[in-house]
């Protein structure tokens, strides 16, 4: 499947229901969070993770606290991808109910919900460690990326 294709899967709704997702999530944390899909991850899935994370600038906000939502839609992997802000911060399996909700929502073939209820759920799970700060700025674009 090419990015091409991958971007298909999402079609203009399903991205702005994601992105609402995005901005609603940050709206209760100074964590920043991106979706990033390709359509082929050929090797390790939370190494091309890091490899997009990097690419991303996301290591670069303030806080150290970028989380990447990865998905490779025709391998079928899924990957979040926490700075080294939040891993310092959050306990080991801190992501394991996201993880969970979202592959469980992929697997019944229902992406866009599935990647928004993760979505929501990590920005109520950051807010207890990185709540939103009055002169909080967005760092990251909230709009999803799309990749090989």
């Amino acid at each position: 499947m090419s990015a091409k294709q991958a971007q298909a899967l999402f079609d203009e709704a399903a991205q702005r229901e994601i992105v609402a997702a995005i901005a609603a999530a940050e709206g209760r944390t100074s964590g920043e969070i991106r979706l990033h899909v390709d359509g082929r991850c050929k090797g390790d899935v939370m190494d091309r993770a890091a490899f997009v994370f990097e690419k991303l600038e996301m290591h670069k906000t303030a806080l150290r606290n970028g989380v990447l939502f990865y998905l490779a839609t025709a391998d079928r992997k899924f990957a979040i991808l926490g700075d080294g802000g939040i891993n310092a911060a959050v306990p080991e399996n801190f992501w394991d109910d996201v993880v969970r909700v979202v592959t469980q929502g992929l697997a019944a073939g229902r992406p866009a919900a599935a990647l928004s209820d993760g979505i929501r759920m990590a920005g109520e799970q950051l807010a207890a460690f990185f709540p939103v700060a009055a002169d909080d700025i967005n760092e990251l674009s909230d709009d999803i990326s799309f990749g090989a």
